[in-house]
């Protein structure tokens, strides 16, 4: 026996391009305001499903689509501006520029173009370019009579993007906690919000975020891997799979079994991801709103609750001990 895979379609995977799929028309007549053509690529067709298009936008995705596309160009003349619209001093320092939120002097105040004002106008595009497309995701699952399983997800992600943006800000009575736009700016923000609160790690619901986010890696990864190894017996026609459950499902769920402790049917599995996957930004955005409002120090409080323990200086003297030890 060759030590080469016999069978694993990860590796002999084989494209096939028959007519595109144009999808269902329904009493909306959403066909009128799609794309009539679909393509193929190959290249993404090593990774998945090949199909471009058809594309259907509706007035959400147009006004999503528009206000996106104004929050974006912003952001980039506001950074091409301070290279002194050179192109490519843009490309070399584009890591580290930004657009930065107004100062703290100016609190809920609207600033001045030139100290935040700008980035103000980006966020309220942002704003509108974001909830147009939950409006978008949520108005086609009613139209299609789907479950609003997808809108709501996103709409976790975006508590947490409200939480950054909008109401930790209005809380602490300043639009300067809001979060700078660019790549190296974006993530130095992070760290010196962490340090400034004496260290997001001893936040229990960054905790528990961080619990979801490796847990749902997990489990998406353990499905997909699971799905990929029964394929051959029929595993990717989950639907199929879960009315009239067959050898796919039968040896799926009993390799679960043997491995995890646990059943996992195809129907439940992605109910398991997706709440892990969900509550990942939903306590991540609770941990976020009580930082500097409720909590100024998780460290302390970490210690208070003996969550964290008591460090001692060197020659003995006590660096901090909580009251009552």
């Amino acid at each position: 026996m060759s030590w080469w895979p016999e069978y694993q379609n990860i590796f002999t995977q084989v494209q096939v391009q028959g007519a595109p799929e144009m999808g269902m028309d329904n009493e909306h007549e959403m066909s009128r305001e799609r794309t009539r053509g679909a393509s193929f690529s190959t290249l993404i067709g090593l990774l998945g499903n090949a199909q471009l298009g058809p594309i259907y936008l509706g007035y959400y995705g147009i006004i999503s689509l528009a206000t996106g596309t104004l929050w974006f160009n912003i952001i980039g003349f506001n950074m091409l501006s301070q290279v002194g619209w050179s192109i490519p001093e843009f490309i070399r320092q584009l890591f580290w520029l930004s657009l930065d939120p107004p100062s703290p002097v100016h609190g809920l105040s609207m600033p001045p173009l030139h100290d935040g004002g700008w980035y103000m106008i980006a966020s309220f595009l942002l704003l509108v370019s974001v909830i147009s497309w939950w409006l978008r995701s949520y108005s086609l699952a009613k139209q299609h009579k789907m479950g609003k399983h997808v809108a709501w997800a996103f709409g976790a992600a975006i508590w947490l993007f409200l939480v950054l943006g909008l109401f930790r800000p209005v809380l602490m009575g300043s639009w300067s906690e809001m979060v700078p736009y660019g790549i190296f700016p974006h993530l130095d923000w992070t760290t010196a919000f962490s340090i400034r609160y004496g260290n997001l790690y001893y936040n229990p619901f960054h905790c528990l975020s961080i619990v979801f986010l490796y847990g749902s890696v997990l489990l998406f990864a353990m499905h997909g891997g699971t799905i990929l190894a029964v394929t051959r017996y029929g595993g990717d026609r989950e639907l199929e799979q879960i009315y009239d459950r067959g050898t796919a499902t039968e040896r799926a769920s009993l390799f679960w079994r043997w491995t995890m402790g646990f059943n996992a049917t195809m129907e439940g599995i992605h109910r398991w991801a997706w709440w892990f996957a969900v509550l990942t930004p939903i306590t991540g955005g609770i941990g976020i709103l009580l930082t500097g409002t409720v909590v100024d120090n998780w460290f302390i409080w970490a210690q208070e609750h003996n969550f964290a323990p008591t460090y001692l200086e060197p020659y003995g003297y006590e660096f901090y001990v909580p009251e009552g030890q």
